[in-house]
């Protein structure tokens, strides 16, 4: 019997790219499954997604919509996917199209008995010269001071297990999430495979993340992560709140 898959999408002004990505999404999963879901987080932006979203949703019975009144960040947009994905398997990536969600079957190939999260890793990084020099520094930091085993830290195009959050309890509201989530991964023995994906040009508006205010504030989240998962190992104290609702 084949497992059942959540797809979720967090969402920010994407208008103009979230519409075909749920498509192609469902048109995906249905070649892999009998059982599945789509859903959006529109994390509070100011553009149209909402109001898109919604007219889709009355004619898309498979796609579901959550929405932030307010904006709640990355790490906020992919714990609320996580809470509502109701399904065996959890499938995320970012809303901006970057990703082709096709290639989720590279990544649902890769999931056999003995492999519990599939991570992608971008075979090239199709971003402007600054931000490719900026993602190399960062991912060879935080996979240094994390320890993390790991080809490809900052790949939003991730594949698991839904059963793990019965130990992976997530925290964070910013970007951060993503370092939080795979060393929890890690940490507590899940096994990892990792699969090359392509990474695509943005073709509609522009990274939140480059602003100097938002840099520095990621910086003191990862330091505050930091001392929570390396120096005091709380996430391996005691077992964690489940991120996830037991299945419906």
């Amino acid at each position: 019997m084949k497992p059942s898959l959540s797809i979720f999408f967090p969402a920010y002004n994407d208008a103009g790219t979230i519409a075909s990505l749920a498509i192609v999404a469902h048109m995906t999963a249905r070649t892999l499954t009998d059982d599945y879901e789509v859903i959006v987080i529109d994390d509070g932006g100011p553009d149209h997604t909402g109001v898109l979203l919604d007219e889709m949703a009355l004619h898309f019975p498979w796609l579901k919509v959550v929405h932030h009144v307010k904006n709640r960040g990355y790490g906020g947009a992919l714990r609320s996917g996580f809470d509502t994905a109701s399904k065996d398997l959890v499938f995320y990536t970012d809303g901006d199209a970057q990703y082709d969600p096709r290639e989720l079957t590279k990544l649902f190939e890769a999931l056999g008995p003995d492999v519990d999260f599939v991570n992608g890793y971008k075979i090239g990084r199709s971003d402007p010269f600054h931000r490719i020099v900026i993602g190399r520094v960062y991912h060879w930091f935080v996979r240094t001071v994390f320890g993390l085993r790991l080809r490809d830290v900052d790949c939003d195009f991730r594949l698991m297990r839904r059963e793990i959050f019965r130990k992976v309890h997530l925290t964070r509201s910013s970007g951060v999430i993503c370092v939080e989530l795979m060393k929890k991964v890690q940490d507590h023995g899940f096994r990892i495979a990792q699969v090359p994906v392509h990474h695509f040009h943005r073709s509609y508006g522009k990274s939140q993340f480059f602003n100097v205010p938002r840099v520095g504030r990621t910086l003191l989240d990862l330091m505050r992560l930091w001392l929570e998962l390396v120096v005091r190992k709380e996430h391996l104290k005691a077992p964690a709140a489940a991120t996830a609702p037991e299945r419906r």
